[in-house]
């Protein structure tokens, strides 16, 4: 375990290392639009997106069966990360000017494609843990 945790922390350090070799020639402009967006990401993740979870989690384990909490806690996760990732393209902000190519695909629709497949899954997983749960008994 010891030498899997070095090997990791070896692999994000050079990765940390990379990305600091890649912004060495960015703007000052360049390097504080980084630095909010570093910062903001932090304060949206601790004071909104992390209550949220456990509000949504609190709810989850009140309202679901058993056997779908862990499969709706899973999809939840996936599904807000994928909704996180496709917000600048959602939103329309994502694109360049100049540049209509980087808005030209039907995101939306992979998003709504995504977010069915992610319930269908949760649904699903918690169907075969009820059956296997009950065949248990």
């Amino acid at each position: 375990m010891r030498v899997l945790r070095g090997l990791l922390i070896a692999i994000g350090l050079g990765c940390i290392g990379w990305g600091g070799w890649l912004m060495r020639d960015f703007t000052r402009e360049q390097l504080t639009s980084e630095a909010f967006w570093l910062a903001g990401g932090v304060v949206l993740h601790d004071a909104v997106l992390a209550p949220l979870a456990v509000l949504i989690g609190a709810l989850g384990a009140r309202l679901l069966p058993r056997g779908f909490r862990r499969s709706a806690a899973t999809a939840f996760c996936v599904w807000g990360t994928l909704t996180i990732a496709f917000l600048p393209v959602l939103s329309g902000e994502g694109g360049k000017a100049g540049n209509d190519t980087i808005l030209g695909r039907p995101y939306l629709l992979s998003w709504i494609v995504m977010t069915l497949l992610l319930a269908a899954y949760a649904v699903g997983a918690g169907l075969r843990r009820r059956k296997v749960t009950a065949r248990a008994s």
